[in-house]
């Protein structure tokens, strides 16, 4: 079970994509029962998802040694198992018609999600490439129908606090790199959408008790949720604050119907 999202880690960044075809992926950490997990995952997959015509889970990889004390891939650890993971794939896309969903390392274990028309053979093929290509390392197996794709769209596809997290993250990043000190309090203005008047008062009633100055009030723009409303406040913008700040915000607009779309602020330095 996932159950708390981590500070997302650079080291992720040097997961091979070579199989992402211009799609957008996104990668996260989250700690589950044993421990932390990582995570990249076709986040484009949610518009087809599920594909009744792969209705089968093929998750296919290695158990390595090489691991850090909290079960994750040690920074040298990266080359071999991308070169595995790449095998894997094309292996995969040799045989089958697939989807690849993603690609999870949890507990010295690392699998590519696949969605495959039917597993027959691959198990076996899979356990050749390895055994004979790399021989220190032992395959690891998850073999299902899962007709709904349970396994990318309530496992692998990050919820919604997770990508709430990434998303504030990215704009830390950029805050970062231009020498921002991300503790000093400064105005930060967040834009919020709703479906009709009365539902962005709702939600102004709760800003202003909030002490948030309303910047704005404007309709147009979005078909479906016309009614804009801009607000600020001075807020320091680390990580841990604006994460709470921002999803507390998103929380409050969901009761009054609304829409949360984000953020943003000037470099202090």
């Amino acid at each position: 079970m996932k159950i708390t999202v981590l500070l997302l880690s650079f080291f992720l960044c040097q997961y091979n994509l070579s199989a992402q075809d211009g799609s957008y992926w996104e990668t996260y950490l989250a700690t589950y029962e044993k421990g932390p997990g990582s995570t990249l995952v076709n986040m484009d997959l949610k518009k087809i998802a599920p594909d009744n015509s792969k209705t089968f889970l093929f998750a296919a990889g290695v158990k390595f040694k090489n691991c850090s004390n909290e079960g994750l891939p040690a920074p040298l650890a990266f080359a071999t198992l991308n070169k595995i993971s790449d095998s894997i794939v094309a292996l995969v896309n040799r045989l089958k018609r697939n989807t690849l969903a993603g690609t999870f390392a949890y507990q010295c274990e690392r699998k590519d999600y696949f969605y495959v028309t039917d597993t027959i053979g691959l198990k076996q093929e899979v356990i050749n490439l390895i055994t004979k290509r790399y021989p220190g390392y032992t395959p690891a197996f998850l073999i299902k129908e899962d007709m709904g794709w349970n396994a990318y769209l309530s496992f692998l596809y990050p919820n919604e606090e997770t990508i709430e997290y990434i998303s504030n993250q990215k704009v830390v990043m950029r805050l970062q790199k231009a020498g921002d000190r991300l503790d000093t309090p400064r105005q930060v203005d967040h834009w919020l959408y709703f479906k009709s008047e009365a539902d962005r008062e709702c939600f102004v009633y709760y800003a202003v008790s909030k002490k948030f100055r309303i910047e704005a009030k404007e309709k147009g723009g979005n078909a479906s949720f016309p009614f804009t409303v801009h607000i600020s406040r001075t807020d320091r913008v680390d990580l841990a604050s604006i994460n709470q700040l921002t999803l507390s915000l998103k929380e409050e607009a969901k009761k009054c119907k609304g829409d949360y779309d984000g953020w943003e602020t000037v470099v202090v330095k």
